[in-house]
């Protein structure tokens, strides 16, 4: 019988991740035997649980999620330049006797629109959102050649804070009510987008061709995708992003990238 490795994901809350549909078929499909667990730990405790769980020999890996993503990026371990820069860290991979820190998401971002043939080279991008989500695709999006990069937040210094330290990157500008110019993409990393009504920022300038966004994933239309729908028909929400960033970890801990398509085939099947 083959080895069962030992795999999870840590957050709180974790009673809704859908980590472990998405490793369950990714490891069914490669034929690798695996045990990933849904693990909910207080802050207080997170150190901790990781020292106990990759003290198992056959603990292959940890997927972090919110709100513990800037904790792992705390660890002792080898961190990526990615992660680092970001201070993010969504998965860990346990080699050697060493701990490898790494962040998944902006890479699992750019698959998902390139699989949707959105290419964000020369596109005027607005994201908005200043938190955790936005923070990690931001690395990935102001690698791609964009024409522009606004964000907007309701809270202004929180974005003008994420505009100093991608600085360096190239020039992010802070949205304001004078832009009269349609974008052609707009990103969100707002939990606004999840829970209640999703409040739309009348100044901003789409049309029908404009790609709409959410980073936020829920098995029913996200009060964002709802607004979206109203002005374009190239409307997505984060599932595939999920599916791919997943993915990514997976091939950390296994040097084999899984089919994805059948799973977010199979996530799309699932929707109310």
């Amino acid at each position: 019988m083959n080895k069962k490795y030992k795999l999870g994901v840590v957050g709180r809350p974790i009673e809704h991740s859908l980590s472990p549909f998405i490793h369950s078929r990714f490891s069914r499909n490669e034929n690798i035997n695996i045990e990933y667990l849904p693990y909910k730990v207080d802050e207080s405790d997170f150190e901790i649980f990781i020292k106990e769980f990759f003290s198992d020999k056959d603990s292959k890996g940890l997927n972090v999620t919110l709100p513990y993503k800037k904790n792992a990026a705390n660890l002792n371990g080898n961190i990526s330049s990615e992660a680092k820069y970001i201070n993010a860290v969504n998965t860990l991979v346990k080699s050697n006797g060493e701990l490898s820190l790494y962040s998944t998401d902006g890479k699992g971002f750019i698959n998902d629109i390139d699989s949707k043939g959105l290419d964000l080279k020369n596109k005027k991008v607005l994201m908005i959102g200043a938190g955790a989500a936005i923070e990690s695709v931001l690395y990935r999006v102001a690698k791609s050649s964009t024409k522009s990069i606004t964000l907007f937040n309701r809270t202004e210094e929180k974005a003008n804070r994420l505009i100093r330290k991608f600085s360096n990157m190239g020039k992010i500008d802070l949205f304001h009510e004078e832009q009269n110019s349609a974008f052609d993409v707009v990103i969100n990393g707002s939990s606004a987008g999840l829970t209640g009504e999703f409040e739309p920022i009348e100044e901003v300038f789409t049309n029908s061709n404009t790609y709409f966004y959410d980073l936020n994933y829920s098995l029913t239309e996200t009060p964002f995708c709802k607004w979206a729908s109203e002005n374009s028909k190239h409307v997505f929400d984060g599932i595939g992003m999920l599916v791919y960033q997943a993915a990514f970890s997976f091939e950390k801990w296994f040097d084999v990238f899984p089919e994805t398509d059948s799973v977010i085939s199979d996530l799309e099947g699932m929707r109310e």
